[in-house]
């Protein structure tokens, strides 16, 4: 009955409005738009290819003072400081959504904009990290920026420079950029092998320096506590750390650091409602339950299953299925605060799209306290949130700017809100702006296109006011989980295996060699097939767990013929685990979902655990045209 209730405000606006209730969204459109917000927030020498062009130079002095170049990197919000906290996570939640559903974004024609999002963030990271010990954390004072209202392009305010090193040491902001690092490493691998290998070093050592010299960032760049203050500590940065860079290095060390660490530091000891900048042990613990699903736990594997714990418990509270819920409007939005809501929104859809596909890929089912749940109750979760952020709720407003035909007009934002330093040269002075820009009840004179704002109160209210920082103001870290969901939104829904190796494709089309899997143990595959299809088997690591060695095959198909294979049917015999990469069709198995056939020369890659010798892997039939 209580949903009934709740719900009765959305749909009396749905009967009163079918033609924009039931229209569906552009998803797509939408991606578009949210990456444009982050060319909008860009701080440095603006490139040539810059399609925001009210936008210009800004912040070109930023580090002299302090002997450093830190000119570049990204506005946080819709102030002009450089906060290092937010931007870090920023930057990994965007190569985290690269990472999982690239492929959805090179279709759409947008993987290019979101690597070149990447990139912006971790020139800058490389640039303010001059020394394996020092990590410059933040530009600029919120204090004497936020007295001013002034464009980026015109900035008077103090730009002074803030750092941690050893004396003065921030673990978590040390433990985020770090995790930024290695997640983009895995972005450019492929299109720029030299870059991410120059992003992992760069990890390794913020890594080794936010684990050695331990304490709060914002305990020694003080002049963040008002704005970015950590409450959450550090621990779970530097899990967090961990996790991505396991994931980028597949070096044993840092998933025996999740696993001797993961009681101590709170990894499987928090149960939470909230992911965001400040608290990221949900993201944690969705990463360490992949690792586990992938058959990576090793003799971790019972700390682990702790960490999978929590993670079900924040996805089954979102659900509204666990002991302890989050909170929803009664238009059915996520709430958990006033200020910027819109951020726990996003980054709590990205985890539950994520799982939800983790989860699909697996075979397994969602465990609440009020029983299993599908996976694909996550996704619809998600899909809701995303759909009410762009107009499917109670007011029928988009709180992303430049969607649909109803957005916010007066966005509490400096660039946007002051006409374009290219259409009105004159100085626009500190206290000045305020007179003139941001008292103006007028629609902002420059569309700050994309821009998802922090979103309406605990009751669905909303007020289009530019002092209205609370609702108005826009983020970075508000977009960056939401290209993820996007992307797989507008992918379509079927034959997701998000626990295969990563590969992310090249922006544009290219021929590459696939990366060898390191020092692999080859066993021929017992099939004796000698026709167009060849099969190669290796058996890439191996691990014991309760006594029992277990195993990861690779099964490799290539399609050695000069023409398409358009139909494949594999016997696979002597199979004792779990399977990804193909699909079970009555006795055999065939192309998974998402591959329709497989072209001349082309391979296709699945993988299995057991702990016996490789199945038996062979063509029952095919077709070649």
């Amino acid at each position: 009955m209580e949903k009934l209730i709740r719900m009765f405000p959305l749909l009396l606006v749905l009967l009163l409005c079918p033609n924009f209730a039931f229209a569906g969204h552009d998803y797509g459109q939408a991606l578009s738009k949210s990456l444009l917000f982050f060319e909008a927030q860009r701080s440095g020498y603006l490139p040539h290819n810059q399609r925001v062009t009210w936008r210009a130079h800004s912040g070109l002095q930023d580090g002299k003072a302090s002997g450093v170049d830190l000119v570049g990197g990204y506005y946080d919000a819709g102030d002009n400081v450089k906060f290092g906290l937010p931007m870090a996570f920023t930057v990994t939640m965007m190569s985290w959504s690269i990472i999982e559903y690239g492929k959805q974004m090179a279709a759409s024609g947008e993987l290019g904009h979101a690597m070149e999002a990447v990139k912006w963030g971790t020139d800058y990271f490389i640039k303010a990290h001059p020394q394996a010990n020092v990590l410059y954390g933040e530009v600029g004072d919120g204090n004497t920026d936020h007295y001013c209202w002034q464009r980026p392009e015109d900035m008077t305010t103090d730009r002074h420079a803030y750092k941690v090193d050893p004396s003065n040491p921030g673990s978590d902001l040390a433990g985020e950029t770090a995790a930024a690092m290695a997640a983009a490493s895995i972005v450019f691998r492929r299109s720029n092998p030299a870059y991410a290998g120059e992003l992992l070093r760069h990890a390794y050592q913020l890594f080794d320096f936010a684990d050695k010299y331990r304490g709060k960032y914002d305990s020694s760049i003080t002049v963040a506590q008002k704005y970015y203050r950590s409450i959450s500590g550090y621990n779970d940065e530097l899990l967090w750390a961990a996790a991505w860079l396991y994931q980028a290095s597949n070096n044993q060390y840092y998933l025996d650091y999740l696993g001797r660490n993961g009681d101590s530091m709170g990894g499987t000891g928090w149960s939470m409602t909230e992911f965001g900048w400040d608290v990221k042990y949900a993201g944690v613990q969705t990463l360490v339950a992949k690792f586990l699903m992938q058959g990576k736990s090793g003799h971790h594997a019972p700390v682990f299953e702790r960490y999978q714990q929590k993670a079900e418990t924040f996805m089954c509270s979102c659900l509204g299925k666990s002991n302890r819920n989050v909170q929803k409007t009664p238009g059915g939005l996520i709430f958990r605060q006033r200020w910027n809501n819109m951020q726990f929104v996003t980054s709590a859809s990205f985890l539950a799209t994520v799982y939800s596909d983790y989860l699909a890929s697996s075979g397994r089912n969602l465990r609440c306290s009020s029983g299993n749940v599908p996976p694909a109750e996550l996704l619809s979760l998600a899909k809701s949130q995303v759909d009410y952020l762009l107009g499917d709720n109670p007011r029928a407003t988009s709180y992303m700017v430049g969607y649909g035909s109803n957005f916010p007009q007066r966005v509490h934002h400096r660039g946007s809100s002051i006409v374009s330093i290219k259409v009105n040269p004159s100085f626009v002075s500190c206290r000045g702006g305020y007179a003139t820009w941001f008292s103006s009840k007028r629609s902002d004179p420059n569309l700050l296109t994309g821009a998802l704002v922090g979103g309406p109160d605990a009751y669905d209210d909303f007020a289009d006011e530019r002092d209205n920082y609370e609702q108005t103001e826009p983020a970075t870290y508000n977009n960056a989980p939401l290209i993820g969901i996007l992307a797989r939104l507008g992918g379509g829904h079927g034959g997701y295996n998000q626990l295969l190796p990563v590969v992310v494709p090249a922006p544009k089309p290219a021929v590459t060699k696939p990366q060898p899997t390191p020092s692999p143990k080859t066993t021929p595959s017992p099939a004796s097939w000698s026709g167009p299809i060849s099969i190669e088997q290796k058996r890439t690591t191996s691990w014991v767990a309760n006594g029992k060695t277990y195993y990861r095959y690779s099964t490799v198909v290539t399609n050695k013929s000069n023409k398409s294979l358009n139909s494949l049917n594999l016997s696979i015999s002597k199979l004792y685990g779990p399977i990804w990469g193909v699909t079970k069709s009555g006795d055999s198995y065939t192309f998974p979902s998402w591959l329709s056939s497989l072209s001349a020369g082309k391979s296709l890659e699945f993988v299995y655990i057991h702990s016996a010798s490789p199945a038996d892997v062979s063509v029952a039939n095919y077709v070649l045209a």
